[in-house]
């Protein structure tokens, strides 16, 4: 019998390694290398609220089109045709259609991410991870109906081009390519806003209900059915503090070449967004501490 010789396995030396898990002291610190180490899980939760939110139902994806091109249509009929608002000579259609991608950004972040303590109550009280990553991988996801909402607006957009003679002022320019930076800055703006009814709604829960009326009344605060041009002039400046009103003019302006934008109220937008965001994340910090003994 031939017997073989086994080579000892080498030997690994050994590195002590320990993690140690510490309450945050300071609410005005953020750990951006936690986020990274839980990027993985930040994927899978934007799968799962992506591949939840249409589960068994009849149409599926679809209604991330057929929501905006329904409540335009009503739009159309009622303020365009009825009311006669003006739409600073775009077709009613597109002027709404336009204006629903991203609005319908912002109000689905806020519905989906108002309460996220609440929601998430049971989850945060099991296991321990970056609490941010939640709000963030809801926005992400609802990032990707803006993808499809917008494939249909250009659909429409050229069918208007080629089919409806007589339109003037159509174009698109190289503007199209903020288009990009126009989302995220919407992003950046909900992500800020659900930050802090979050921290609110874990304490006062019936603040909850009134998420939904904040976002009616912001829709008609803010230049979704008239354009800004027809605001009045001497009191523009009061519409320009909403930092959503440089955020719908300058997509306006990208996809269909009109609307009223300066770089004052572009400037005021972007600054009440890092405020928003920035004192969200803070107030969202000091919640996480305490908010499992609340909720």
């Amino acid at each position: 019998m031939k017997v073989e010789e086994i080579a000892a396995p080498e030997l690994v030396p050994f590195v002590p390694h320990e993690i140690i898990i510490q309450p945050n002291q300071s609410w005005l610190r953020l750990d951006w290398g936690q986020l990274w180490e839980f990027r993985d899980l930040l994927g899978l939760l934007v799968h799962r609220e992506f591949a939840s939110k249409y589960k068994q139902t009849i149409l599926g994806p679809a209604w991330f089109v057929l929501q905006p091109l329904m409540t335009s249509v009503v739009m159309t009929i009622f303020f365009g045709r009825v009311a006669k608002v003006p739409t600073d000579g775009i077709p009613p259609m597109l002027f709404y259609l336009c204006n629903q991608l991203s609005w319908n950004y912002l109000a689905t972040n806020l519905q989906t991410g108002g309460a996220i303590f609440m929601n998430n109550a049971a989850l945060f009280g099991k296991v321990y991870f970056p609490r941010l990553v939640v709000p963030i991988s809801l926005v992400l996801s609802n990032l990707f109906a803006c993808v499809f909402q917008l494939g249909c607006f250009l659909l429409i957009y050229l069918g208007y081009v080629l089919l409806v003679p007589g339109i003037q002022g159509l174009h698109l320019t190289l503007a199209v390519l903020l288009l990009p930076l126009l989302f995220l800055l919407t992003g950046l703006l909900s992500l800020g806003v659900c930050l802090w009814m979050s921290a609110l709604t874990a304490k006062y829960r019936d603040l909850n209900q009134v998420l939904q009326l904040i976002v009616q009344l912001w829709m008609f605060a803010s230049p979704v059915i008239y354009p800004l041009s027809k605001f009045p002039i001497k009191w523009r400046w009061l519409a320009e503090l909403n930092p959503m009103t440089a955020i719908l003019e300058a997509f306006r302006i990208c996809l269909l070449g009109t609307g009223t934008l300066t770089a004052e109220s572009m400037s005021m937008s972007i600054c009440g967004t890092l405020l928003m965001l920035l004192t969200g994340i803070l107030l969202f910090q000091r919640t996480e501490r305490t908010f499992i003994d609340t909720v």
